[in-house]
């Protein structure tokens, strides 16, 4: 993969990462062998930036990514980390307690998972309306000066979060979905990241699957599946969106590459501080997607497929009506629905 530098994140970064929320359960039951393989097969590509949670099957996504990492050079890996949001034995989710408090322990307990002595990057995974960011970010930085943290980031933070967070401490990093269904952050979130000299570490480019050119109207999702409760994938907005992914399929084939492939593509081409996260499941999707991060768009292609998927055109919101409210980026009335 060819490196791109990141100021803001100080640190040589390949044109993608690989978000790895995937690996533990998120989409249904997930080889732990394959995501080995996936893992392994990322770094063998010169992917270098894991984006891991401590929500991620309640700390099974650390472990397995410390096993993976074992026939690696730790120092060659970039390793983000989400902490924050609070499960249940049964997995289900119950709060965010980003307070300076959970933010040492958290990370206390992170650090004993992945099996290392620091994190590259480390992040809310939401925003705490209850802990002034402020705080937040002055325990993240405390833990940087004793050398736990490389560098500080956010998720899902609003203009205002950011740059009140940004004055506390620099921010890396702003994580945030990004892709041709979620738009929002065009706005005024992208803009004032570009004003600090904060990057873009966009997940959900490809829509959870639905940009994929995989997604069929008949495609039954159990409750395992979180998609399940996305507004997105339900009933007549689902048609509405898969009409959108059809008209880019006929780009994509005149491309003689995949709509995913095209779909992150489109992502890669909206500048050089953004820095798409792709969440593939096995080697096979996660080859194939790689070469999407690849492909180069002309100014023609772009605007074609800007008229295929004009921004705002998807149905439904990003999250269910309880994820969005705790949403700063939607709260603050920054960006819309993911």
């Amino acid at each position: 993969m060819n490196d791109r530098d990141l100021s803001a994140v100080d640190a040589g970064l390949s044109a993608t990462g690989l978000g790895c929320m995937a690996l533990s359960g998120f989409y249904g039951p997930a080889s732990e062998t394959q995501g080995i393989r996936t893992i392994s097969t990322a770094l063998d590509a010169g992917v270098n930036l894991l984006d891991t949670g401590d929500l991620y099957g309640m700390g099974h996504n650390e472990l397995l990514i410390r096993e993976a990492l074992k026939h690696y050079r730790r120092e060659e890996v970039f390793i983000a980390v989400k902490f924050g949001a609070q499960r249940s034995p049964d997995g289900g989710f119950v709060g965010i307690d980003c307070s300076p408090a959970a933010v040492k322990n958290s990370l206390a307990h992170t650090l004993t998972r992945l099996g290392t002595d620091y994190v590259d990057l480390y992040q809310p995974a939401r925003i705490d309306p209850t802990v002034p960011i402020e705080e937040t970010v002055g325990a993240i930085a405390e833990m940087k000066e004793r050398g736990h943290v490389r560098t500080i980031g956010l998720s899902e933070a609003g203009v205002d979060t950011l740059h009140r967070a940004h004055r506390e401490h620099p921010v890396a990093w702003l994580q945030i979905e990004y892709s041709l269904l979620s738009r929002g952050i065009e706005d005024d979130i992208l803009p004032a990241c570009r004003d600090l000299g904060v990057a873009i570490s966009a997940y959900g480019v490809l829509a959870r699957g639905l940009l994929s050119g995989r997604w069929s109207r008949s495609r039954e999702l159990d409750g395992a599946d979180f998609r399940s409760r996305l507004p997105r994938f339900q009933s007549g907005n689902l048609d509405t969106n898969l009409a959108l992914v059809q008209a880019l399929e006929r780009i994509a084939s005149e491309r003689g590459c995949t709509t995913g492939q095209l779909a992150i593509a489109w992502v890669r081409a909206q500048g050089e501080d953004i820095l798409p996260l792709i969440g593939a499941r096995d080697p096979e999707r996660l080859a194939e997607s790689l070469q999407g991060a690849a492909l180069r768009l002309t100014p023609e292609e772009l605007e074609r497929i800007d008229a295929a998927v004009p921004k705002g055109a998807a149905a439904g919101n990003r999250y269910d009506a309880e994820q969005m409210a705790i949403l700063d980026s939607e709260r603050s009335g920054d960006t819309p629905p993911e």
